[in-house]
């Protein structure tokens, strides 16, 4: 292994030098605790410490890193206090996620650090988010996420570099390429040779370098920084090198070739740069006593004290407190003819709008209210998106705010909490409900845990054009609502009207966690839903039900186009029912329910979504465990029938529930 002392002063190798002995130090101890039975699980990064320390310290301290299970250098070389971290490891309340995450799963915005999720590529479209936040402040910053070998096999891999080729983000896209994933070889993963082939598909730069030469290392990632803060593009830099030890302790390394082994210890990134260092006169015997021994009182004496931490004892309203980022408590009050209004208008002034109008209308105004918020979708700049929602945006806000994206969902949705990290506003607009499928992870796995684990919200918006009654047949119709119902952290809103739909994206923008946000396609454009809209910025309390109808037969508990089949039913049969529009789906309004169902004793649920798991189910049961005293019949539920939405208009039609509802209703009453 060669070395090349360049430009570089003595204090910059000593750095790089104590940089990857901590680490290894720490390795070494988590080997012996591990083996004590002290540890529980671990992941080494021993022979590729080169790697992490190299970008660490070539970066600004401000600058973010992405790290994976294998750098334990990143987070040693921004100073993070070994005990603090073997808190964190150890599960203790001291840690950084009160014990709530893995080793390396948690972020610190105190040392621009954003650990993994286990599903690897997901944290490359936020370092794009991340990158795309520097790039509209002006800030001369690059972001750095690292990804292994196996993990570049993911669909996140794409899509997060052609995003940012596209957009011309300062990323760098480091694979740390050790020849397997887990167990499995890299010719059974790719066929190319070389991932910085991979470069010229995208339109972008490739940099090979050995990934074991810390001189190397910190060199090319030194002059690519700088030259991307100049000149924002994303490169691709892959770091050859090899793990010496399983992928985690108990997977062990039968499956690779003691040849391997024997051939990449000589290639030791620690004693080979030792050597040279004491070749060139730079360290000392004595230089490495002196550090191996201050290291040592560190560790030690952390594992000491963490080991003294008492362990957790749970608390449950802590833990139900930390699900959401908090907001800022408004009064609500009923103005006209909205209700629970938290921000009221300042003028009294209306214009008629349709839903799609109304939906517009709070989007501008929220552009408007938050300079820090982007939008981004596919064909939302120029063509206005699908439903000319954002129609005429890029006039008054500008195509830096207006995105228009590739095809890549997960990416953007990812880009979106790379935003929120950098404080941030993000909508993501689903040209279709039906697309979020392929961004399904990053919602339910990095948004909506994201508070929970370290205490970043997760300030996005996904727009979801939902529903079906329009002939567009399986995958433009379905309501999928109830995918996201169960996922803790999000909140689901899906408004009936105008009126609300506006002051409900108004507050969704407002609240800093992860919002699901309903539009029914169906109901865009229906001239018989057009109504009165305040023409002044307003805001509708999320979590708060509507009494669309008072009457003491029934309660029918409804949302979306079932508002409007409810109501226009109950008007025609003469059916004295309180229906009550949920509007917001997660967290339900559950008081306003059951005082319902208290006053009428019976007990209707409506949804457009299929019958089976879909949200009318939770609200019965939470009925029949309630309210089952005040119940005068069983509680009824209708929905969609359990099939894909038909494309065929009659078949349609009779899969939606806006018919059969009106017998089964009749059924309820007639208990």
């Amino acid at each position: 292994m060669q070395f090349n002392k360049k430009h570089h002063s003595n204090q910059t190798l000593i750095n790089l030098y104590k940089g990857m002995l901590k680490p290894r130090m720490i390795e070494e101890k988590m080997l012996i605790l591990l083996r004590q039975g002290q540890v529980s699980k671990w992941f080494s990064g021993i022979g590729q410490e080169a790697i992490s320390v190299g970008v660490a310290q070539a970066l600004h301290e401000d600058e973010y890193i992405l790290p994976l299970h294998r750098n334990l250098g990143v987070w040693t070389n921004r100073n993070m206090p070994f005990q603090k971290l073997f808190s964190q490891w150890q599960g203790k309340n001291n840690g950084y996620s009160k014990g709530r995450e893995r080793s390396f799963h948690f972020g610190t915005n105190e040392h621009h650090i954003v650990g993994m999720i286990s599903h690897l590529g997901a944290m490359l479209g936020v370092a794009d988010g991340i990158a795309l936040a520097h790039k509209l402040k002006g800030e001369e910053k690059i972001s750095v996420v690292f990804s292994g070998d196996g993990g570049a096999s993911e669909g996140d891999f794409h899509e997060a570099i052609n995003t940012a080729a596209v957009w011309e983000l300062p990323v760098i896209f480091l694979i740390e390429n050790n020849g397997y994933g887990l167990s499995t070889p890299s010719n059974e993963q790719f066929r190319c040779k070389n991932f910085i082939d991979k470069a010229i598909g995208y339109g972008i730069q490739g940099y090979k370098v050995d990934g074991n030469n810390i001189l190397d290392v910190y060199e090319m990632v030194s002059n690519l920084a700088s030259s991307m803060r100049i000149n924002p593009r994303p490169i691709i830099l892959e770091c050859i090198t090899f793990r010496m030890r399983g992928h985690e302790e108990a997977s062990g390394t039968k499956y690779v070739p003691q040849e391997l082994f024997d051939e990449w210890g000589k290639k030791d990134p620690i004693s080979n740069y030792e050597n040279w260092l004491k070749q060139e006169g730079i360290l000392t015997d004595e230089m490495i006593a002196e550090f191996r021994a201050i290291f040592k009182k560190e560790i030690d004496e952390g594992v000491e004290a963490v080991q003294a931490e008492p362990d957790i004892i749970p608390d449950l309203a802590k833990e139900l407190a930390d699900v959401y980022a908090p907001v800022s408590e408004k009064p609500t009050v009923t103005h006209h003819q909205l209700q629970h209004v938290s921000i009221a208008p300042q003028s009294n002034a209306v214009s008629k709008k349709r839903l799609v109008d109304a939906i517009s209308d709070g989007l501008r105004q929220s552009m408007q209210q938050h300079p820090n918020l982007v939008l981004m979708g596919q064909d939302i700049a120029e063509y206005g998106g699908v439903f000319k929602i954002t129609q005429g945006f890029i006039d008054e806000f500008g195509k830096a705010r207006v995105r228009n994206t590739p095809l890549c969902e997960s990416a953007i949705i990812g880009a979106g909490y790379g935003l929120s990290i950098k404080g941030m506003k993000a909508m993501v607009e689903m040209q279709f409900a039906d697309f979020v499928s392929v961004g399904f992870n990053q919602i339910v796995n990095n948004l909506a845990k994201s508070y929970y684990r370290w205490g970043q919200a997760a300030d996005v918006v996904v727009r979801m054009p939902t529903g079906a009654g329009v002939g567009a047949g399986p995958f433009h119709s379905q309501s999928n609502e109830a995918w996201f119902f169960n996922v803790p952290g999000l909140k689901i809103v899906y408004p009936s009207t105008p009126s609300d739909a506006k002051g409900l994206l108004i507050a969704s923008f407002n609240d800093p966690n992860p919002v699901i946000f309903f539009e029914h396609k169906a109901l865009y454009r229906a001239v018989e839903l057009e109504e009165e809209v305040f023409d002044d910025y307003y805001e509708i309390a999320i979590g708060k039900a509507k009494t669309v109808r008072t009457g003491d037969e029934v309660s029918i508990i409804t949302y979306g186009a079932g508002v409007h089949w409810a109501n226009s039913y109950c008007h025609e049969a003469g059916i004295d029912a309180d229906i009550i529009d949920l509007r917001t789906l997660l967290p339900w309004d559950k008081e306003a329910v059951e005082n319902s169902v208290k006053k009428t004793g019976k007990a209707f649920i409506l949804h457009e979504d299929t019958l089976t798991g879909g949200i009318g189910a939770e609200i019965a049961a939470h009925l029949s465990e309630h309210c089952f005293t005040y119940l005068d019949a069983p509680v009824k539920r209708c929905g969609s029938l359990d099939t894909a939405v038909p494309f065929n208009i009659k078949l349609e039609q009779q899969f939606l529930p806006k018919e059969r509802f009106k017998s089964a209703l009749q059924d309820l009453l007639n208990f």
